[in-house]
């Protein structure tokens, strides 16, 4: 069975309107065909990712392209775990990742997401985060988790500081010739301990815990 040689598979993030898990074959191609729709407006760059270059099946073989990698290079010191974010029926909406180098020692996580234009606005985001942040803090022991957010990039900063998040500094990436500067925001485990989230479960990481912290 593949969940016995990825147990990761058997992650299962349960929050009131959402589940998250890792997407089997056929729903990681529906969530890449959402991502080959777009992410964002044609006029908007919120990411560093170039979201709206190429053709939507380049976009969404790119989805795909990504997934598998961080599933093949996957390694104690050096993970990024992909989940799908499904609503309560079923359908697909986007994804999130919780990556991390060196987890064992440093204790500290970094995330990022995307969903569907047509599934952003319903708090879909926020839901999800909290989730993956469970999934961090309560069951994996992470000490921090952070996040890089350009300063125009107005909802994703407000998920942030609604979840705790406090500034952590600047980083400068370059894009073509031009610089962009993020914020980097930080979620100490002491913060977010103050963050309701006792309506979120989740299953299955004993089965591959090891894979997470050696």
């Amino acid at each position: 069975m593949l969940d016995d040689l990825w147990p990761t598979f058997r992650i299962e993030i349960a929050t009131p309107r959402l589940r998250l898990r890792l997407p089997r074959e056929n729903e990681l191609a529906r969530l890449a065909h959402i991502a080959g729709q777009g992410v964002h407006g044609p006029s908007e760059r919120p990411f560093l990712t170039p979201w709206t270059d190429g053709t939507p099946q380049d976009r969404a073989r790119s989805v795909m392209r990504g997934h598998w990698s961080a599933l093949a290079g996957w390694r104690v010191d050096d993970w990024s775990l992909g989940l799908g974010v499904f609503g309560a029926d079923g359908e697909p909406l986007g994804m999130v990742t919780v990556r991390a180098r060196n987890f064992p020692v440093v204790r500290e996580v970094a995330t990022w997401s995307w969903l569907g234009i047509p599934h952003q606005g319903h708090g879909y985001g926020t839901e999800a985060r909290k989730g993956l942040l469970t999934l961090a803090f309560d069951h994996l022991g992470a000490e921090a988790a952070l996040s890089e957010v350009f300063q125009d990039n107005h909802a994703s900063q407000r998920v942030s500081r609604r979840l705790g998040y406090r500034p952590d500094g600047i980083s400068r990436d370059a894009r073509g010739s031009e610089v962009l500067v993020s914020d980097r925001l930080r979620l100490e485990r002491s913060r977010w301990a103050e963050v309701p989230h006792d309506d979120i479960t989740v299953e299955g990481v004993d089965a591959c815990r090891a894979m997470f912290t050696g």
